[in-house]
């Protein structure tokens, strides 16, 4: 559920209309709706309340404070991927003990921030970073907390960019070195095995993946306490979809996919720790841009409007379908007209979708990008000297910016000529 409708024939985030930050803050902005973000971490939380379990909320989705914050109100804990990401969680009031931390490249820096910090527990990815960790927790006297992420070799996710459980992805120790790896972080004096961890995708709408993954990993927990390792927590990653408007097969809902895990998983006696991102922040935000020009072209008809490809990358990235509407609703009698929605730089990638239909639009008109709340300002840029677009969230019928928009001299600030070229 997303708690952007129509009120009055205006689109609006909770009790606000959406056309007043427009008016306020300007556009293209990002806009989160604190109750989409609520609800979605209560239906997922509640479908394992009934077991040991840790939602760990994966940060890269959606990395602002204010986000984690509220989450971080409700007892959710993070999955984190550098140490940028850690330091966010815990100014956002993540406990150190729900944090878990994730990546494939870990650099001892990194390390040294988490064991001060006390993280609940390193998924490592290999040999080489289990030795690299070894070697920094003892310099610091102090023991790390690790679960192997293992790759299961199971293909899953909605694009090969976002499929990582595949014997050929970068991601986990190859399934058949898995137990190999385990013996080895056993004797190293300053590990302690505590757990498995496997994540094998995004975007994932079908429970077969999942079931087959947690089916293989089982067996593995099974094996390794036979072997003597005092298996305490099963990691299951995140990667269950979000509808995105596209009419594909639609997700599975939480609580189906929260009774498939817990009865596979109920004789197992471990604590499952969860990593979503997309699922609770996905639906939760917009993108909200203004109408530069509607211009006609020799075949086809472009909208071009003020957010770009650095705004929201997903669509040249991953071909991404995003659902769109005016945030003015239409009369009966409107026109619908196919339209290219493209950015204003200077790449053909920068195109939003291609023959879409949508009522006839015009210069100044504002549109609604949905489903942007995950992957859209996380993995937002400065291309072409366009500024990171502000965020704002919003609470009933009251609104914050919770990222300001730079201005191009404050991009300016952060470069040097050099004192040869002066």
């Amino acid at each position: 559920m997303r708690h952007f409708d129509f009120n009055a024939g205006e689109m609006h985030a909770e009790g606000v209309p959406l056309r007043q930050i427009a008016e306020e803050v300007g556009t293209p902005v990002y806009v989160y709706s604190t109750a989409t973000l609520e609800r979605h971490y209560k239906v997922f939380a509640d479908s394992f309340k009934d077991v040991p379990a840790l939602v760990a909320y994966s940060v890269k989705a959606n990395s602002n404070i204010a986000v984690l914050a509220t989450l971080a109100k409700l007892g959710c804990g993070a999955d984190v991927v550098s140490g940028g990401e850690l330091s966010r969680a815990l100014m956002a009031g993540i406990p150190a003990d729900k944090i878990v931390f994730s990546g494939v490249g870990k650099t001892p820096d990194e390390m040294r921030l988490a064991l001060d910090a006390g993280i609940r527990v390193f998924n490592v990815e290999s040999r080489p970073e289990l030795e690299t960790l070894n070697q920094t927790a003892a310099d610091m006297g102090k023991i790390a907390n690790i679960a192997f992420r293992v790759n299961p070799n199971v293909t899953a996710g909605g694009h090969d960019k976002i499929s990582t459980g595949k014997a050929e992805n970068k991601f986990g120790v190859a399934w058949k070195d898995t137990e190999k790896a385990f013996a080895l972080a056993a004797s190293l004096p300053a590990i302690k095995v505590v757990g498995v961890d496997v994540h094998i995708g995004s975007q994932i709408d079908d429970l077969a993946p999942f079931k087959a993954t947690i089916q293989k990993v089982s067996g593995l927990v099974t094996r390794l306490r036979a072997s003597g390792h005092d298996i305490q927590s099963f990691d299951i990653g995140g990667g269950l979809g979000i509808p995105y408007g596209d009419n594909r097969k639609a997700p599975p809902l939480p609580s189906v996919y929260g009774a498939m895990v817990k009865d596979l998983t109920r004789d197992l006696g471990v604590e499952m720790i969860f990593e979503p991102g997309r699922m609770i922040a996905g639906n939760a935000g917009v993108l909200l841009s203004k109408v530069i020009y509607a211009k006609e072209g020799a075949d086809r008809n472009f909208l071009i409007i003020d957010a770009a490809m650095n705004d929201l990358l997903r669509p040249a990235l991953y071909d991404a379908y995003h659902d769109m509407e005016p945030v003015k609703a239409p009369g009966s009698d409107f026109e619908e007209t196919l339209y290219d929605v493209v950015g204003p730089i200077c790449e053909t990638g920068d195109t939003f979708t291609k023959n879409r239909s949508l009522p006839a639009m015009k210069a100044d008109d504002l549109l609604v990008i949905h489903s942007a709340g995950a992957y859209g300002a996380s993995q937002a840029s400065q291309y072409n000297t366009r500024p990171l677009i502000p965020e704002v969230l919003v609470n009933g019928d009251e609104y914050q910016i919770i990222r300001e928009r730079p201005t191009v001299e404050d991009i300016l600030k952060t470069e040097k000529i050099p004192h040869w070229l002066r």
